[in-house]
């Protein structure tokens, strides 16, 4: 699996978000789909970045209760 392109792909989606703040929920299981991974390995390299300060993790504050992703 390539962390690369996957973080690529997810900074893609943000910037291009039309939210503002930008953000973007994810589907490990559409990730791990397009990447022809297991959604628990999406999942595992999602957090790394989240600990290596690549992204925000963050919980969207009224229903429904998403998980959401942000740059720093």
């Amino acid at each position: 699996m390539d962390k690369e392109k996957l973080f690529h792909r997810i900074k893609t989606s943000i910037i291009s978000s039309t939210k503002e703040p930008k953000y973007v929920t994810l589907s490990t299981v559409k990730l791990a789909d397009i990447f022809e991974s297991s959604p628990n390995e999406i999942d595992q390299i999602l957090q790394e970045f989240v600990q290596e300060g690549k992204l925000k993790k963050d919980t969207l504050p009224e229903p429904p209760k998403f998980e959401i992703y942000m740059l720093p």
